[in-house]
């Protein structure tokens, strides 16, 4: 039998992650009342339509009044602006998290405008799609995936529990990471790759020998998960890489380095350096499959758990 962890919680977005948290929190019988609130009006429209939320309000100062949990699932560029916009309605003993892809950057931009009273504990759902708003999310999304808490210097430990709580009881598995580790890690894990997958995307474009029938037609080989992952909401990534420059920018020089000892091991013939390093990188992916991240089923593991193949970790 589930336990309810809070009273009411506030959701302000209504996107993948935030819809996906209202039926998980659903499904779990977690929460009393989740209110939402989505800057767009036809967004609202369509939550209220899909019966997304037990109350779609028509502000996020509303959505948030007597919340005991508020999560701003909105573009890391625009959390700063929401929370300063909120500051005034949240209740005394309410927590703030979030779901944001960047840590640092969020605190920094979050953390002046939390009141006095108010707890703040950052968070991240290492979970998502290529697809994105209201009508997207599903229960299931975080079913075995991580949701990394970030507490700041003075987060009130049981504020911490109660957030852990609400997330396992979504299905998540909780880790706690400092906010600078955070960073470079999904620079490793998510950033990183998703540049990649637009670059080779845009090359595809750019390289008129291959004609636009060629590449969609043969895109099985390869280049269709690269094109998955490139369909991401671009504001959400445009301020993903604005948020997390240095992190992502390191990784991206450790890249080129790997790149460029591959391009002289093809160029010089160097089969023992090609096949030591593909068996490396052969033996990562087994550990993704064996620690629950991804199946070895074919078809890259997806139709029909297309929806849980992490591709928008937003």
């Amino acid at each position: 039998m589930s336990t309810q962890i809070y009273n009411r919680v506030a959701l302000i977005g209504l996107g993948l992650i935030a819809s996906s948290m209202y039926w998980a929190i659903k499904r779990g019988g977690l929460v009393g009342e989740v209110t939402g609130y989505a800057r767009s009006e036809a967004t609202r429209d369509k939550a209220r339509e899909i019966g997304l939320c037990d109350r779609v309000c028509v502000s996020a100062a509303e959505a948030v009044e007597g919340a005991d949990l508020v999560v701003l699932c909105v573009p890391v560029g625009a959390m700063g602006p929401v929370m300063q916009e909120i500051s005034g309605s949240l209740m005394p003993g309410a927590t703030v998290s979030d779901v944001g892809s960047v840590k640092r950057n969020v605190i920094e931009a979050v953390q002046p405008h939390i009141p006095a009273g108010v707890h703040f504990v950052p968070a991240h759902p290492l979970a998502g799609t290529e697809h994105s708003g209201p009508e997207s999310g599903f229960a299931e999304l975080y079913d075995n995936r991580w949701c990394l808490l970030v507490p700041v210097e003075g987060s009130d430990p049981e504020a911490v529990a109660n957030l852990r709580a609400l997330w396992e009881g979504m299905g998540a598995n909780v880790d706690e990471m400092d906010a600078d580790h955070h960073d470079l890690v999904l620079a490793v894990t998510s950033h990183t790759p998703h540049l990649i997958a637009y670059t080779m995307v845009g090359v595809a474009d750019d390289l008129r020998r291959v004609t636009d029938s060629e590449v969609i037609k043969y895109s099985a080989a390869g280049f269709r998960d690269f094109t998955r992952i490139a369909a991401s909401d671009p504001t959400m990534w445009r301020d993903v890489f604005l948020s997390n420059k240095e992190a992502t920018l390191e990784i991206l020089g450790r890249f080129t380095e790997e790149l460029f000892a591959l391009q002289r091991a093809i160029r010089t013939g160097d089969g023992e350096h090609l096949h030591d390093y593909f068996t490396h990188t052969r033996a990562i992916r087994r550990g993704i499959i064996e620690a629950g991240q991804d199946t070895d089923a074919p078809d890259f593991g997806r139709g029909q758990a297309v929806a849980t193949t992490s591709g928008q970790e937003k």
